[in-house]
């Protein structure tokens, strides 16, 4: 007698079959109207602010023309599942601070060590906000597309997307969808809900909790620097729409009045943060005050708090390594096992292989570039992230020298597997063509919902900092 299929199964093949009527849609269309849309797309993307700032030039960021969707079951999983790693994030600063082992792991410059111990309090420890984004390879259309999750690293501090992904999903809604509906009325697909409004209400509630209700809200990153995308302002302005009082600022224009923070002589109430705390530290030499920062994270009125001064590659490392699994609950341990990469601080040590089995790490490393890749521990972007199957013995074997020569600065990871899905690409010759591209997905969740910014490319390390695109996800419907 044959199993039956699980309900895991069951929604990856419907996630299959979903995928498949967004493919077949989009072929059916004629080449004039794909044409058409390649040309009105990055106008429209242009138009709702999709840009990357790359050496003070203005780049339009490629939203590529076929959207994929997403079942509501599978989003409903990937959203639990990214609530407890988050809130499993947000616990690290309590266990750095009254564990050793714990601090080896995640290593903070003296500055930054100093700071958390004179600005946490029981207050951060009962609640503070941290908004971030988590990036894993995912696989909608697999049967076992709950194993294919699998998360690489956090980003916890002025993470990308929270206006790129609404924005790219008008832009597929107002000129994709009405084309695609045309030659498949059937399709059941919608956009999920505006990040942007799960961001503001997680602030909202913020304020709520450190007794500022409804308070004004200033995004803050390095305004006049000229590189990287351009969404804080972008941001702001949407706020406004929403009745907050929001503004946008560079950090050097807040200030301390009679103990409160302030832009242009009005009280600012809660700060998200597109800046690193070494910058906070150092801001006097940008010709900030210094004490701005102090007493934002001092009074929990900043978002990210510290917590996200832990989004170390090396965090996964406390999640997948049994010494630390008293930290967890069993729900916790089974979600983090099963979804979180095996992953280590590179250094000269012993530690737990793969399997549990203890080894001499830089020696299992350079046995196993096969299934390995090597990364810094605190960049991102894409930067320096050396792939094992990718590059020669002789590259593989500087790489681990130079992390063993520099303790606490690289991780090495378990590879991902990372999906390859099929797009349409516009050629010079006015053919249609299709290419695969990797694809990595960026889930940002709340108590509301989550949102899941998708980004393709035709190289491995994939990343919009790298020149890859956004793949907006659709939500199907039943």
């Amino acid at each position: 007698m044959v199993n039956p299929l699980s309900a895991a199964d069951e929604h990856g093949l419907k996630g299959l079959s979903l995928d498949s009527q967004l493919r077949r849609a989009f072929f059916d269309l004629p080449a004039s109207v794909i044409w058409r849309l390649a040309e009105a797309v990055p106008k429209a993307a242009r138009a709702r602010g999709l840009a990357y700032w790359r050496d003070g030039k203005e780049e339009t960021i490629n939203v590529l023309l076929r959207p994929t969707a997403v079942m509501t079951e599978q989003l409903n999983y990937y959203h639990t599942v990214s609530n407890v790693l988050l809130e499993a994030l947000k616990r690290l600063p309590d266990m750095y601070l009254d564990n050793p082992e714990i601090r080896a792991l995640l290593p903070l410059e003296p500055d930054h060590d100093a700071l958390l111990r004179e600005t946490w309090t029981d207050g951060h420890r009962n609640s503070h906000c941290v908004f971030g984004r988590l990036d894993a390879m995912a696989d909608f259309v697999s049967p076992s597309w709950k194993d294919a999750l699998e998360f690489v690293e956090p980003n916890l501090v002025g993470v990308g997307g929270i206006t790129l992904v609404p924005g790219a999903e008008r832009v597929v809604e107002e000129q994709v969808l009405p084309a695609l509906l045309q030659v498949a009325p059937d399709l059941r697909i919608e956009t999920g809900e505006d990040l942007r409004d799960l961001f503001l209400r997680e602030l909202l509630d913020h304020l709520e909790t450190i007794g500022r209700p409804n308070g004004s809200m200033a995004f803050v990153d390095p305004k006049y620097s000229g590189d990287g995308p351009s969404e804080l302002g972008l941001l702001a302005e949407y706020a406004q729409s929403q009745g907050i009082r929001a503004v946008y600022v560079d950090p050097t224009e807040l200030s301390l009045k009679d103990g409160e923070v302030c832009h242009e002589g009005k009280q600012i109430d809660i700060v998200y943060r597109d800046y690193e705390t070494r910058d906070w530290l150092d801001l006097a030499y940008e010709g900030g005050d210094p004490a701005v920062g102090r007493a934002l994270f001092r009074r929990n009125q900043m978002v990210s708090s510290m917590a996200g001064d832990f989004d170390h590659k090396s965090a996964f490392e406390i999640f997948t390594d049994p010494r630390f699994a008293r930290f967890f609950t069993v729900g916790e341990r089974q979600l983090l096992r099963r979804h979180i990469l095996w992953t280590r601080i590179l250094s000269s040590r012993e530690t737990t292989d793969t399997h549990g089995d203890t080894v001499d790490l830089p020696e299992f490393v350079r046995a196993h570039r096969d299934v390995l890749v090597i990364k810094p521990n605190r960049s991102y972007g894409g930067d320096r992230v050396l792939i094992g199957p990718s590059c020669t013995d002789a590259e593989w074997a500087a790489a681990i020298d130079t992390a063993v020569a520099e303790p606490g600065e690289w991780v090495t990871q378990k590879m991902a597997r990372v999906a390859a899905y099929e797009f349409p690409v516009a050629q010079r010759d006015k053919s249609i063509g299709v290419e695969p591209f990797y694809v990595v997905f960026g889930f940002a969740p709340t108590k509301y919902g989550t949102g899941v910014l998708g980004r393709a490319s035709q190289k491995q390390v994939v990343n919009v900092a790298q020149k890859g695109g956004l793949v907006v996800v659709l939500h199907g419907r039943h």
